[in-house]
């Protein structure tokens, strides 16, 4: 969104609320990356999806078009790439026996949405900030390449979510129980994010917002709750 958007690749920390320890090369290449999506997401938003070359992104952040390349494979993935923060918490969080896979995504959306809330009341300019963040969400909608990049993502997420299930559960991800599973469970990104856009208005503070939408996606997950308590938690 205009300005600097959310750095997810920062979110995630160690259980103790201890963020990870990062090297400088680490760091070097989270800001490179984080500088990229910046600049491509204002240019989108300025002038259209289609209308911007990777050539003019990379010029405008003094690198080379293969140096983009090198951090995201494909221009859609510019603003709708999946970050190694998601992925690592779907493996680990889904496969912790002390939570229920409900429970384990539920947290992991939590995290997400409050590293967003806060990013979003730090901004100086709110709204400006709310106005691109629905610009923002409206490019996706209108933009048959990144709705098609998205639906693409979501499925290597279910298709990661299903193997971490099945190990759970002692089961081949060919069995239609994980897969049904964490096709439900990856199914609440989409309503948090559909909820983010209803409630970002430009009277609401960022607490309040969060809360309206963990309310709205809490709401779909009691939908989920009585199949997925039914879903095996332990090998058989």
């Amino acid at each position: 969104m205009n300005g600097r958007t959310v750095d997810w690749s920062a979110l995630r920390t160690r259980r103790d609320g201890v963020p990870v320890s990062e090297g400088r090369r680490e760091r070097k290449k989270r800001e490179m990356r984080q500088q990229l999506t910046d600049t491509a997401t204002e240019m989108f938003l300025d002038r259209g999806f289609d209308a911007v070359r990777v050539s003019e992104i990379a010029e405008a952040c003094d690198v080379s078009e293969k140096t983009v390349f090198n951090y995201f494979p494909t221009k859609e993935a510019l603003i709708l790439d999946i970050s190694e923060a998601a992925m690592d918490a779907l493996r680990t969080d889904l496969a912790d026996p002390a939570r229920t896979p409900l429970d384990a995504v539920l947290g992991i959306l939590a995290d997400e949405l409050g590293a967003w809330a806060s990013w979003l009341g730090a901004q100086e300019d709110q709204a400006r900030t709310r106005a691109s963040a629905r610009k923002f969400s409206g490019l996706i909608y209108a933009t048959p390449s990144l709705r098609a990049y998205q639906s693409e993502m979501n499925d290597q997420l279910i298709a990661l979510a299903t193997g971490v299930l099945a190990d759970r559960a002692g089961m081949s991800p060919a069995d239609p129980e994980p897969q049904i599973a964490a096709t439900a469970l990856l199914g609440l990104w989409k309503v948090q994010f559909r909820a983010m856009g209803i409630h970002l208005d430009d009277v609401s503070t960022p607490e309040q917002i969060q809360d309206a939408v963990t309310a709205d996606v809490h709401r779909a997950a009691e939908l989920l709750k009585t199949g997925l308590a039914g879903f095996a938690d332990v090998p058989a």
